[in-house]
């Protein structure tokens, strides 16, 4: 197993230091989603949990050996016009974005309803991620993505799904189509936000991008309690205790 986060403690608050303290990953995967969920009270404890289960799971395989400082978690599960991105610093169990992200065109309007892991579908992906380099490119500054799920999202670099800024991410646009744009199939986020949030996640942070996908919730190997040995994988819950 790949070793635990360190916990950093100094020049905290003394809220700051116990949050810190529960976050760390040495204590599970249960309360450390506790501790996040403290910091977003927003996010969907139980898509929390399967995010810091899969992220233990991912260092329990040894599917990655890059200390995971950051957290970004994807609901698709809600409307495209509500905040449904939050990136966490796990060292302080601090929020550091909430934002909204559009998905693919072919996922649907403003709810996501459909997803692929097929190159030129035009559809989002669901599942585990690590993120790579940052390029610039296209969309101008960009942020590639290893997929981690075998037959969900492991063709996310062939796809090119990259985070990335977009114009059609704005109030502007939910205001006049009451939904935002929609991408070729990446997470794109506004483009203010879009170099302070690829800085603050790139170079091997864990990406969990959530969908009560009935087959995605057996299958995955990161979702199953025993992290892919065999045991069932957790039940699909629909978005409890938000």
């Amino acid at each position: 197993m790949k070793r635990c986060l360190s916990v950093l403690l100094l020049s905290c608050t003394p809220t700051a230091v116990a949050l810190a303290a529960d976050a760390s990953p040495s204590v599970g995967p249960g309360r450390l989603a506790e501790a996040l969920h403290r910091a977003a009270p927003g996010v969907d404890r139980e898509v929390l949990a399967m995010a810091t289960h899969a992220m233990a799971c991912t260092l329990r395989r040894g599917d990655t050996d890059v200390p995971m400082r950051r957290l970004s978690v994807i609901d698709y599960s809600r409307p495209s016009t509500q905040p449904r991105l939050w990136v966490f610093d796990l060292e302080k169990a601090r929020l550091l974005f909430e934002e909204r992200v559009a998905h693919g065109r072919n996922t649907g309007e403003n709810l996501a309803t459909r997803f692929s892991n097929a190159t030129g579908s035009y559809m989002s992906s669901l599942g585990a991620f690590v993120t790579q380099e940052a390029y610039r490119g296209s969309n101008g500054y960009s942020l590639r993505l290893k997929g981690l799920e075998p037959g969900f999202n492991d063709k996310a670099r062939e796809r090119a799904i990259v985070i990335h800024g977009a114009p059609y991410v704005s109030d502007a646009l939910v205001r006049s189509q009451g939904r935002l744009g929609r991408s070729l199939g990446c997470p794109a986020v506004s483009t203010a936000v879009a170099r302070p949030l690829i800085d603050s996640i790139r170079g091997g942070s864990f990406v969990f991008a959530y969908y009560p996908d009935p087959a995605w919730l057996k299958q995955s190997r990161l979702l199953s309690a025993d992290c892919g040995s065999g045991v069932a994988a957790r039940p699909a819950s629909s978005a409890a205790g938000r």
